[in-house]
């Protein structure tokens, strides 16, 4: 059984950075990120393959968003600088288990508890 555990939320002006961390106990394949805001829908962020070779970005963050992965100590990070007020949400780690990327939720099998970042303005 795959479990997940997300840290490095906080509260951020905008502007701002933070790193997202996610642990993983039991074996794990391509992995992404997810967040949802109050009242939305959950959406995909950030996605990476098993190797790492692979990366995919939603629009609003290329540029500003850095997925990546270290598989000798199991852990995904996101590093998220020059956050903005919208990019307010809790943050999902996912992992599924194959080894190509992909976006849809319901191709991700095991999820983490969620981590709340909260940008002022």
């Amino acid at each position: 059984q795959v479990q997940l555990v997300e840290s490095g939320g906080g509260l951020v002006q905008a502007g701002g950075s933070l790193r997202l961390s996610c642990a993983a106990s039991g074996g794990t394949f391509s992995m992404g990120w997810f967040r949802q805001a109050p009242g939305t829908e959950r959406e995909f962020v950030a996605a990476i393959s098993w190797s790492g070779d692979n990366t995919y970005y939603t629009d609003s963050v290329k540029g500003r968003f850095t997925i990546s992965r270290d598989n000798a100590k199991n852990t995904l990070y996101l590093q998220m600088n020059s956050l903005k007020p919208e990019d307010t949400a809790v943050y999902y780690c996912a992992a599924r288990g194959k080894f190509t990327i992909a976006t849809p939720d319901t191709e991700y099998a095991y999820w983490g508890q969620g981590t709340q970042v909260t940008v002022s303005s």
